[in-house]
């Protein structure tokens, strides 16, 4: 009996994809906004930089968290990012 996989909706392009795939910010009831971990109201983002841009612009991860988030969130978003694409090309 094989598990399915738990899937998540993009904020940005709004693909529906494996929760694995995506990259995950969660706004923790203790410690603020977290990327990958925490408990609370959590949104996905695809790894890729189109999906990144769309969310800063239209301001997608604030709108889906309900909360503003601070610069350095997002600047620590965009070097997880990076890494994934990194880890990406070397493959």
């Amino acid at each position: 009996m094989s598990q399915r996989p738990i899937l998540r909706r993009c904020v940005a392009c709004k693909k529906v994809l494996d929760r694995k795939c995506l990259l995950k910010v969660t706004k923790d009831f203790q410690n603020g906004v977290v990327l990958s971990g925490g408990m609370g109201r959590s949104a996905y983002l695809c790894p890729t930089e189109s999906c990144f841009e769309e969310a800063l612009k239209r301001k997608r991860l604030q709108k889906a968290l309900r909360c503003d988030i601070h610069s350095s969130i997002f600047n620590m978003l965009q070097k997880q990012l990076n890494n994934c694409i990194d880890s990406d090309t070397e493959a």
